[in-house]
């Protein structure tokens, strides 16, 4: 028999009402074959709040706390403290939250935990909107997208602010660990989960994920957009470790980002101007990455 890179073991039950294709069931289902099931796990209001299933039913193998959509720091803060007063210090506690309730509505309970450094981790899948509640601008949506509140049919609404760089955000308060990670590439994934798991302290992942209603695509090719995005250097894959960046996946020749751009619909509108605006931008910020990582093996936590 074949030896598998991750493990086989399955901690969510097929039958979960995900949209087909969905970016996010995949991220939940590598997340927990990586930590286990000595796992809690707190969801805020988001798409996976209703995936699981509701009350007394859920798709998740490990005990669940549904929370509000601004609490996960806060409430993965007190699950643990529960533990510790109960001595089970062997339990991971995970929060797994969407960029709308992690970089916008749930970002103050989330820098409270990581200052403290509370010892869980933060999982943020982001499929760069509000999906749940239809497709609504946060601001991890990147520039130039279409959404149902910045629509591009009228002129100069579609999105004109950059994406918010949470990692940037997490790595500034210090915290012993932080990554992205997306659902194209799962032995990455799964070993920087892994990796997260064995550290004491707050560790931040931030998950990759397309979303085939809102960045308008056919299901069959998420996959293709998750591994395009790294790809291209839209979304690159690094770690940041006591303050040291490490990137974990350098394409020898990235792909033009107009090959990620005109695979969705949510991008239809760019002119050839807009698309050279943001392969600028992709280009400088997987430069300013590359200098990080040289810079920091001398100089942790540079610049913060």
């Amino acid at each position: 028999m074949p030896r598998f890179s991750i493990p086989e073991q399955e901690l969510v039950y097929s039958g979960h009402v995900a949209c087909p294709g969905c970016g996010g069931g995949l991220a939940i289902r590598y997340m927990l074959k990586a930590l286990g099931p000595r796992t809690i796990v707190s969801i805020p209001a988001c798409c996976w709040a209703i995936t699981s299933g509701p009350f007394p039913r859920t798709a998740l193998k490990v005990p669940t706390l549904d929370t509000a959509f601004e609490t996960t720091g806060a409430s993965i803060s007190g699950l643990r403290a529960a533990l510790d007063a109960l001595g089970m210090k062997d339990i991971t506690v995970v929060g797994y939250a969407g960029d709308g309730g992690t970089a916008d509505i749930g970002i103050q309970a989330l820098s409270g935990m990581i200052e403290r450094n509370t010892d869980a981790i933060y999982f943020m899948y982001d499929n760069e909107a509000y999906m749940n509640t239809g497709i609504q601008r946060s601001s991890a949506t990147p520039f130039g997208a279409w959404t149902t509140t910045t629509p591009a049919d009228m002129d100069g609404t579609w999105k004109t602010e950059p994406k918010k760089s949470m990692m940037a955000i997490v790595v500034a308060h210090k915290i012993p660990y932080a990554a992205t990670v997306s659902i194209g590439f799962p032995e990455d994934f799964v070993r920087k989960v892994e990796r997260a798991k064995s550290i004491k302290g707050s560790r931040f992942i931030h998950a990759f994920c397309p979303c085939p209603p809102g960045w308008k695509y056919s299901p069959e090719n998420t996959i293709k957009l998750a591994k395009l995005g790294v790809n291209t250097n839209v979304f690159p894959l690094y770690e940041v470790e006591n303050g040291v960046y490490k990137i974990t996946m350098k394409p020898s020749k990235p792909r033009p980002v107009k090959e990620y751009l005109g695979t969705q619909g949510r991008f239809k509108h760019l002119t050839d101007e807009m698309i050279a605006q943001i392969q600028e931008r992709t280009d400088k910020t997987w430069n300013n990455l590359l200098a990080l990582e040289g810079f920091s093996k001398e100089h942790p936590y540079c610049g913060l």
